[in-house]
């Protein structure tokens, strides 16, 4: 029977959570990673499947050795984790990895979309998307029309519902899909996608859903309630935000939506057979859209995550995150200069856990830059792959900066204000993290001219210790790190022992198979 683990044992399951930075101050602390929205950092018992694969390492596409069937069925095993994840009927839908995030299966569903219906030329886009849930479709579709919000900046909602419903009797018969996020990456607010879905299919539209930024903090299903009108045509999400840095993006999508189409990428793996006169398609999925050697240990450390994650429940993994989001904006509204973007009321308007914010007068550049030195909290700044977004949230700001909007260096005098700070919480996030980003809103806030005295400002809104260097490569340098790992004692040993065994051997009695983790399937 499976071992089923629980939240706080998996929790601390993650490299990184120990690493120590020495400040501007002088002091060295544990780093506080509150940057998830961006990546999250690895599930260490998932990458440990993953490196205990590479034991036997093979490609796929082939039966004719015990690693290359090993390789087919842990990546087969992978799809079937995603398809799992989400609730899949197999026979309908079909996941594919591609890329190294969701950007590649949204272009791919964008091109493919458009091409299946070229007499519907208009694409509905939520106004909060990331640009790779945006850019996409501009390219492919012949008019991109964003739909609204609720609310009002910068406390605005999710999609208005009702705005969506009368664009879509507007351009009744015209528009090919609805294409939204799950969730915002910048303001976490989470969108009911299975209603818009309803809608959309309601007047022949499909609906694309992009859940990288709520794949790896709620459940998120195919369909809610098991009918057809409810359920998502497509879904794509990004493995290096789901707790596996490394793995290919994820694409879900219905099978008929696929078939009949000829496939984006062509080469080996994804035909049947070709002569010098051309070449015939497969009809297997996920082979036809999977062109080339894929990302197999990967995709084996992505499907290990998912499996973890059913184990656990996704409905515990959220309820964890959300008593820390709800303290975190409780004490983020309470301090009078932080101004927090979107509804912050998440009784009205569901969120997952992040907060994008900025302090009064304080430039959003140099705000994250003091966290960092001083605190040891890593957030991002700026806006976060989702530049109309921002924008919108901060236009009431923006207005009322005391700017000459005739002068030359208009542009340069609003980017350092043209921007917000992002603290987004993981499976692995305290309260300490919490804790440690209040005081260092609070220390900043308390001495921010003493800060502002640090730093020097550049053009593209960045701030810079004046006295404070630190270099990338004086923390983390690769080759530095190979030289060391290779002159370890015992290294250059253990290699030449494992090259003699391996020449000596002479019976196959002698290579034994390790014993199968459970979380792979048997071969």
């Amino acid at each position: 029977m499976p071992y089923n683990p629980s939240l706080n044992d998996i929790k601390q399951d993650f490299p990184g959570l120990v690493t120590r930075y020495s400040l501007a101050d002088g002091r060295e602390t544990r780093r506080h990673y509150l940057d998830s929205a961006a990546s999250t950092l690895a599930l260490n018992c998932a990458r440990q499947v993953a490196d205990e694969f590479l034991q036997h390492y093979a490609n796929t596409h082939s039966q004719a050795h015990f690693s290359a069937r090993i390789a087919n069925r842990a990546y087969d095993w992978a799809h079937q984790q995603v398809l799992n994840f989400l609730g899949s009927p197999h026979a309908k839908h079909i996941a594919c990895f591609a890329g190294s995030g969701s950007t590649a299966p949204l272009n791919r569903l964008a091109r493919l979309l458009a091409a299946r219906r070229p007499e519907r030329d208009i694409v509905l886009v939520s106004l909060m998307e990331h640009h790779a849930n945006d850019l996409p479709h501009r390219r492919h579709a012949r008019q991109v029309i964003h739909i609204p919000l609720t609310g009002e900046a910068p406390a605005l909602g999710a999609v208005d519902l009702a705005a969506l419903e009368r664009l879509l009797e507007h351009y009744r018969g015209r528009v090919n899909y609805v294409a939204l996020s799950a969730a915002s990456n910048v303001t976490g607010i989470v969108n009911p996608v299975h209603d818009i879905a309803a809608l959309a299919h309601a007047h022949d539209a499909w609906i694309i859903v992009d859940a990288s930024q709520s794949s790896a903090h709620a459940p998120l299903t195919l369909t809610d309630n098991g009918t057809v009108e409810r359920e998502l045509d497509a879904v794509a999400f990004s493995g290096h935000k789901l707790y596996a840095p490394g793995s290919p993006g994820v694409l879900v999508v219905r099978r008929d939506l696929l078939e009949g189409q000829e496939p984006d990428e062509l080469g080996g793996g994804m035909v049947d057979d070709v002569s010098l006169s051309g070449y015939q398609v497969t009809n297997h999925f996920p082979d036809r859209e999977e062109a080339g050697t894929p990302n197999i240990p990967g995709a084996v450390q992505l499907g290990a995550v998912l499996n973890v994650l059913q184990r656990i429940g996704m409905h515990r993994v959220h309820a964890s995150e959300q008593r820390l989001l709800r303290r975190l904006l409780a004490e983020l509204s309470a301090i009078p200069q932080v101004r927090i973007y979107g509804d912050p009321n998440p009784e009205r308007t569901p969120r997952l856990g992040v907060v994008s914010f900025n302090l009064v007068g304080l430039e959003h550049g140099l705000v994250a830059a003091v966290l960092n030195d001083y605190h040891n909290v890593a957030v991002r700044n700026g806006c976060f792959c989702a530049h109309p977004y921002v924008r919108e949230l901060l236009k009431p700001e923006l207005w009322e900066l005391d700017i000459d909007l005739d002068t030359e260096d208009t542009e340069t005098l609003i980017k350092p204000w043209q921007g917000m700070v992002r603290a987004s919480l993981g499976w692995y996030s305290t309260d300490d993290d919490i804790e440690a980003l209040l005081n260092g809103i609070n220390d900043l806030l308390a001495h921010s001219d003493h800060y502002r005295a640090q730093y020097q400002g550049d053009c593209d809104g960045n701030f810079h210790h004046r006295a404070f260097k630190v270099s990338a490569a004086s923390l983390f340098d690769p080759e530095t790190t190979l030289d060391r790992v290779l002159a370890r004692p015992g290294v250059r040993e253990a290699l030449l022992e494992s090259r003699t065994g391996l020449c000596a051997s002479s019976s196959d009695n002698d290579l034994r198979m390790p014993t199968p983790d459970p979380l792979l399937p048997e071969v």
